[in-house]
């Protein structure tokens, strides 16, 4: 019932977005028909993905002190119309348009569905240029979400506008036609079926080098050292902003089989999906728990969103059995390398690297251990993993494609935001870091009520 309740749906909503082509006549083909379901299916899955914007701007705000959270949101909206404008412009034709292996050389500034012959990598699908540039365009705004996290509550304004067009249009639309755009990783059947490497481990890298060069926050470290909590103003949006980006990863991931049909074979890439994110939260609830003597929701949180991470790239390839198995080491290894890091100085307010760029290895390095035969034949992507006897092969390219994505992307990363240090710079000052970015980079707290009371009850102290 069910099954048919939602083929009726997307009939309908086919009908409604493509009236004059696939249905003009009654008596429209099942080719037709099929290609109509697919076109809206994709396009409510880039949907779905476009809504994580709003999951990132929760988690993020939420993740931050108060006197920073307007300008942490604000930015999520910031980054996302750069994107935009980017990716249509020149990142989608070098990503996705005909060229050579490593970048594409056509359909930049995407007119409409009369390029479709500079994108020789959509040639097996029915879906039109135009949707398709939509559905990867959320997948590109993903990843400078994630590499703009690393920037959080002591970058310049200015260095996310410039960043951000340069990494829309420079580093994620490479790696992504390595992979999935007709690249040499993809020639040697890299497995990364909705972006474990191509969407996370590429922003993570890119917020893992800002971090670096940006330093700790002012107050986070001791002179010995030792690393002093700085916790989010709000755990309720954390938690809001995943749920959000839970629900978005069933356009992330389902969505990248690009069918509503296939037999349904979304369905078991949701399954998938979801069963590996529920491991990832348990296994970094209880690890928190073991380690620090208290269930740490922020912990919890994270493991959620790794899992989600690794699994991507995996959720194609993997019985369900291996599905719980990657969500949980997921989860486990968020956790501790988060404590790494942050003991070895790096201060990454969001976890960003740990959770989207150590699982997001990890998540590459999982199919080539349990891709299993059955959905490497369905997918037609690479060979079986190592524990179904298909040797180091596969292993050795997901390896590959890995340690290559990540030197790419750290040098780029490394060599733009250098640049930008030598001329604008990256940090505002010791004063505006103190007054927060919310004053300082746009003249209005983003809880001007609570603020004004807070700096008026630190006036009376100081009288007193």
């Amino acid at each position: 019932m069910r099954k048919k309740w939602f083929g009726s749906l997307l009939a309908a909503g086919a009908m409604l977005a493509f009236p004059a082509s696939a249905f003009a006549d009654e008596a429209a083909s099942n080719t037709q028909l099929q290609a109509g379901l697919n076109s809206v299916f994709v396009f409510l899955a880039a949907l779905l993905v476009f809504f994580m914007q709003a999951g990132f701007a929760l988690l993020e705000a939420g993740s931050v002190r108060m006197k920073n959270a307007g300008h942490v949101a604000g930015k999520q909206m910031l980054t996302f119309g750069i994107a935009i404008i980017s990716f249509w412009a020149l990142g989608f034709g070098l990503a996705f348009g005909n060229g050579n292996s490593f970048f594409g050389l056509e359909g930049f500034f995407l007119s409409g569905d009369n390029v479709t012959a500079s994108f020789d990598a959509f040639a097996a699908f029915d879906v039109p240029t135009t949707i398709m540039f939509l559905f990867h365009l959320s997948f590109a705004a993903v990843s400078l979400a994630i590499a703009c996290g690393g920037l959080a509550e002591r970058a310049k304004l200015s260095v996310y506008i410039i960043f951000g067009i340069l990494f829309s249009i420079v580093i994620y639309p490479i790696v992504a036609h390595w992979v999935w755009g007709g690249g040499w990783l993809g020639a040697l059947g890299m497995q990364d079926f909705a972006g474990s490497t191509v969407v996370h481990l590429t922003g993570a890298t890119a917020a893992l080098v800002a971090t670096v060069m940006l330093k700790p926050r002012l107050g986070k470290y001791n002179k010995d050292g030792k690393p002093n909590s700085i916790p989010g103003h709000n755990q309720v949006y954390s938690v809001l902003g995943v749920l959000i980006i839970w629900i978005g990863w069933f356009g992330f991931n389902p969505g990248s089989t690009i069918s509503a049909l296939m037999d349904g074979f979304f369905g078991f890439v949701a399954l998938n999906t979801n069963i590996a994110a529920a491991a990832g939260a348990l296994a970094a609830l209880l690890i928190s728990w073991a380690v620090l003597g208290k269930a740490d929701i922020p912990s919890m949180l994270n493991g959620v969103l790794a899992a989600f991470v690794a699994i991507t790239g995996a959720c194609a390839f993997v019985e369900p059995w291996a599905a719980v198995v990657i969500g949980a080491v997921a989860g486990t290894i968020a956790f501790f390398s988060a404590q790494w890091f942050e003991r070895k100085g790096v201060d990454d307010p969001i976890y960003a690297f740990s959770v989207h760029g150590v699982a997001g290895m990890w998540g590459a390095v999982s199919t080539g251990i349990f891709a299993a035969p059955r959905l490497v034949e369905i997918t037609g992507v690479g060979q079986a993993g190592l524990v179904y006897g298909g040797g180091f092969t596969q292993l050795g390219v997901q390896l590959l494609g890995l340690v290559g994505t990540f030197i790419f992307v750290l040098i780029i990363s490394a060599i733009i935001l250098y640049l930008i240090k030598m001329t604008t710079g990256l940090r505002v000052t010791e004063e505006e870091e103190l007054m927060g970015l919310d004053l300082s980079e746009h003249g209005t707290y983003g809880y001007p009520e609570q603020m004004k009371m807070a700096s008026e009850s630190g006036a009376k102290g100081s009288a007193l």
